[in-house]
């Protein structure tokens, strides 16, 4: 048996290897950075870089990327398994899959061991896992979320305003790889045309990551009532309900269901606010 002062050297000897971080077994969320079995020095044990970031978004039929960085990797191979299914995707530098869609890129003299998602799908959204050979596995998981283009008008899906008053309409397209090329603007089912007889209709479009159009509309009348629709040339058609009221709101008054509501509650707090002070009022009198 071991003397008790060459146990206590191999306990102060442990304890330095874990203050300097040398028996590492943290690598960040979702990961497993135990030495792997054998010892060896833990210098040279493959870890995750934790800057890497591990949320992705792609756009629908574009490329997605899905980066992973291996220091110290040595002789040891890296995988990567899609866990909708837990299926092998790539192992090293082979694409283990039917669907070539997926491919594995490494550069030399380089950490990273990317995955390649080509024309990326809404089914290919979720957890991916870049997983290293050691014994226990080391974990590193990505997660991909794949967004299509999408159109939508601020405050519907009800607006109010008064006869007389502007329409003024916003329609904002999001997670588009590019600005559309064009946007259409419908009322119930006829284009509308901003040279027509009726005049006072113009539109004006800010094109960027996200792109806005507005429609105006000035000197509302009932004829103008109903339903509105942005159509982009790169997503969905976006439609709103508009309602021209005579004298039934404050005039030039435009909101939606949100705008009523935020009303209605201003009201009711003046109202608890005017029985307060009845009550007080009363109580003071009576006293």
């Amino acid at each position: 048996m071991p003397s008790a002062s060459a146990l206590h050297l191999a306990l102060l000897v442990g304890a330095h290897l874990v203050i300097n971080g040398s028996c590492d077994v943290a690598g960040g969320s979702g990961s497993i950075n135990a030495l792997p079995a054998g010892g060896g020095s833990s210098r040279l044990a493959p870890s995750f870089d934790a800057a890497t970031p591990r949320n992705v978004t792609a756009l629908v039929g574009k490329s997605a990327y899905l980066s992973c960085r291996v220091r110290n990797l040595g002789n040891r191979t890296v995988s990567w398994i899609r866990h909708r299914d837990l299926h092998i995707l790539t192992v090293g530098g082979y694409t283990y899959t039917s669907d070539q869609r997926f491919q594995a890129t490494h550069s030399p003299q380089t950490d990273d061991w990317t995955l390649h998602i080509k024309w990326a799908q809404q089914r290919d959204a979720g957890v991916y896992e870049c997983q290293v050979s050691t014994q226990p596995v080391r974990s590193f998981f990505v997660t991909l979320h794949v967004v299509v283009p999408s159109a939508r008008i601020l405050g519907g899906p009800d607006l109010h305003v008064d006869i007389g008053s502007t329409i003024n309409l916003t329609c904002l397209i999001q997670f588009s790889p590019e600005p559309p090329a064009y946007i259409f603007w419908y009322h119930e089912d006829e284009v509308i045309s901003y040279d027509s007889s009726r005049g006072g209709v113009s539109v004006v479009t800010e094109k960027g990551a996200a792109t806005t159009s507005y429609l105006l509309v000035q000197d509302a009348t009932p004829a103008d009532s109903g339903r509105y629709s942005c159509s982009p040339s790169n997503a969905e058609v976006a439609s709103v309900r508009v309602h021209v009221l005579n004298g039934e709101r404050p005039a030039a008054m435009q909101t939606g269901s949100a705008g009523l509501s935020n009303s209605w509650r201003c009201i009711v707090a003046l109202l608890a606010v005017a029985v307060l002070r009845a009550k007080l009022l009363h109580a003071l009198l009576d006293s």
